[in-house]
This record gives C-alpha cells, structure tokens and sequence, in this order.
C-alpha cells in the first residue's frame, strides 16, 4: 500500500484527500521511486481545480515535481541503481509516497542538495532559465526587470539572471522578500504599492529594463510597458495576478516582443533543448551557483495549507511537502 493525496472532486484545497492506495507492479521500462518530498507548484492548485490547461481524469494525484531514492527497478531497466537519489519529473502524481516513473524521467539529485530543494529545483529554475536563455537571449549588461521575486520562479529568474550577467531589479510585496532577493543576486528591490514600480525602474535605469520576467500579469504586465527599453523582451510567465492586456501601440513604439514562456512543453516538443537546460542547471547546482529557496517544509497530510502558501503569498521561495 501507498499514501497519496488525492484530488476525487475539482475544487479548492481543502477538498484534496489523503488515500491508501494499493501499490501497482512495476511494466517493462519502468522504476519505481520512494518519494521522500514533493515540491508545491502554481499548476498543481490550478490542476486540483480544474483551472489548468492540462485536466487529468479524476480522480489524480497532484504534483509535477518529487525528489527521492530508487527502490526498485524492472528487469529491463539500464542505467539506473537502486538507491540512487534522484529528482522526478511528472505532469501530476508527485504527492504520495512512491511514484513509478521512467529512467526518461529522472534526474541524479545534485550532491549539494538535500530532498526537499531536490523537489522544488527543475519546475522553478528551469522555467527561469528557458524564459532567460531560450525564449529571451539574455546579454551580459542588460537589465531585468523580475516581478514576483520573492516567489519560486522569481526567485530563480534572479539566480540566473545574474549568474548570466544582467543587472537585477527584484519587485516583491514585502521587504523580507526583497532581502531574500538581495541575497540571491538582485542589485535592486523595488516594492509594489500604486503602480509605483514603475517610476522607481525608470529611476534606476534611466532608460528602461531590457528584459521582463513577469509570473504576476494583469495589471503588473500592463504597467510593466510603461517602463521597458527599445527592443525590450517581455516574458509571460504566468498570471497569478490575472490575465494581463498589451497595449499594443506600446509594443510598437518600443519595438518589444511579447514571450509566451512553457518550458515543459519546449521539452516535450524538443527534448534537446531541455537536455541542454538541465546540464547547465545541475552543473550550477553541484558548483553552488543556484539553490532553491525553500521556506516551508510541511507533512503530506498538509497539503492543503502548504498550497494555502502560495496562493496567500506567504512563502518566500518554495514549499515542499515532506514524506
């Protein structure tokens, strides 16, 4: 038998329910992985009430990212040990306490790492860094502007923004998001409150921010075109602040591009691009270059609080669940 939290009903938080469910036997080409945490991710809530693009048959178990040790193996399986640790990667079944997964989905859990940042690493950082190098093409001298930085991805986008080079400016909702922020990188912090994010960028720029990284939308997306440079790049990385309008004759007279950024779905469709990512992301890792900040660490039978967090912008970084 296994423990998993178990989404029978769409619905808000509190409706997802912690299960015994009877272990299944291991197919050809697969492995099985004892979870030892799970990382709580935006699309997990929305997936748990049916708000996300992709919609599991009901019921499922929620979660896109685990971090654990392989247990056991099928006959036919190469390349992977029993006992390694390692991250996984799902579109939804990460919260429970054993997952079978293929060697495809799995990833050595960097050295420098423990589970819990093992668990909340690739979803975050490697949305950053597809957002950054793939779909922007960040350049050593520019500036990036990143809105919602005391989150997750935030966070990330400041890790690697400077990592490649860029002057940083972090907007959050609080001053302790922006000392994480500051720590992680950011040679700025910028508070919101009335839209005055913007004055404050074109203060410290004096011409604009290069690059865009916006997870937030709505009205952050539409005031960020108000302070952007000629030739500037805008990331659209989420809305959890709503869906965002481009006023299209500021795209014009900037000459700006507007960035839809998936990096799962880039993978999917180009399995050489995310191989690429990856590398660089677990070299980075092992050198001690980017870490995930993980500000909560809560049992499984919390769920519901721990993603409370993120949608109450309580944490600072990530939340993992721990098994």
């Amino acid at each position: 038998m296994m423990k998993a939290v178990v989404c029978r009903t769409l619905g808000p938080p509190e409706g997802l329910r912690i299960e015994e469910l009877a272990s299944l036997p291991l197919q050809a080409g697969q492995v099985r992985v004892a979870i030892r945490a799970a990382g709580i991710n935006f699309p997990d809530i929305l997936m748990a009430a049916g708000e996300y693009q992709l919609k599991p048959e009901l019921p499922f178990t929620p979660g896109m990212e685990a971090a654990g040790d392989v247990s056991e193996l099928a006959d036919d399986v190469a390349g992977v040990k029993v006992g390694n640790r390692v991250i996984i990667k799902l579109r939804h079944g990460g919260y429970a306490d054993e997952v079978i997964a293929t060697p495809a989905q799995l990833t050595p859990l960097p050295s420098t790492f423990d589970y819990a940042e093992g668990a909340t690493f690739l979803a975050a950082h490697g949305t950053a860094y597809h957002a950054l190098v793939d779909r922007a093409g960040i350049k050593p001298g520019e500036v990036l502007l990143v809105h919602g930085a005391g989150g997750g991805v935030g966070l990330a986008a400041v890790e690697i923004g400077k990592l490649l080079g860029a002057t940083v400016i972090a907007v959050a909702s609080s001053e302790a998001k922006i000392a994480v922020a500051r720590a992680r990188g950011a040679d700025h912090g910028v508070l919101y409150g009335d839209g005055l994010f913007v004055e404050a960028v074109k203060r410290i720029t004096g011409r604009g921010v290069d690059v865009v990284f916006d997870p937030v939308g709505g009205e952050v997306f539409e005031q960020s075109l108000r302070c952007i440079n000629w030739g500037a790049r805008l990331l659209v990385i989420g809305f959890t602040g709503g869906i965002g309008v481009a006023k299209t004759n500021l795209v014009l007279i900037k000459g700006a591009s507007v960035l839809g950024v998936r990096a799962g779905e880039a993978a999917r469709r180009d399995p050489a691009l995310g191989e690429v990512r990856i590398k660089a992301l677990l070299q980075w890792a092992e050198a001690g270059r980017v870490r995930p900040n993980v500000s909560h660490r809560l049992p499984l039978q919390d769920v519901a609080q721990a993603m409370r967090l993120l949608i109450e912008r309580k944490a600072i970084g990530r939340v993992a669940l721990m098994m």
